[in-house]
């Protein structure tokens, strides 16, 4: 190891930079005394987390309880990486509750991330369940070595 490691808050633009570029994130909800992480796939588009689920545990348990948190991370190396956790609240997207153009607009998002997303091809057709997540709070950590004698 070269240099001493050096710990700082990301920027607004360096988390929203991180969150565009990667798409899979881990997810952690709660109900009662119990909290489970699970990964999931995301795209980030103006402030909000699209992705879809298999109907089941986690959305049973989050029904209760919405408000979720999320960690996006990227680790070069011990003392090299940088992480995004965002809190926010779970939306289930449906036609019941939002307009086409949201629905649409997961879609569509969804499909540029994985190609037949929701279509004959779907790589993973269980995954039926359209969500979203507003990023009502970002926060973000940086970690680096700074140079030797510097």
């Amino acid at each position: 190891m070269t240099g001493r490691p050096v710990f700082r808050e990301l920027s607004h633009d360096e988390m929203v930079t991180l969150l565009s570029r990667n798409h899979v994130a881990r997810i952690a909800f709660t109900l009662h005394d119990q909290v489970s992480i699970q990964p999931v796939h995301y795209v980030y588009h103006e402030g909000w987390l699209y992705g879809r689920t298999a109907p089941g545990t986690k959305l049973s348990t989050i029904a209760h309880q919405p408000w979720v948190a999320l960690e996006i991370d990227e680790v070069r190396s011990t003392f090299d990486w940088a992480s995004v956790v965002v809190h926010g609240k779970f939306d289930v997207l449906d036609e019941t509750w939002h307009q086409p153009e949201t629905l649409q607009r997961a879609v569509s998002l969804l499909q540029g991330l994985i190609p037949g997303s929701l279509q004959d091809d779907d790589p993973v057709p269980f995954r039926t369940v359209l969500f979203r997540i507003y990023t009502s709070e970002i926060t973000g950590r940086a970690c680096s070595l700074d140079s030797p004698g510097a």
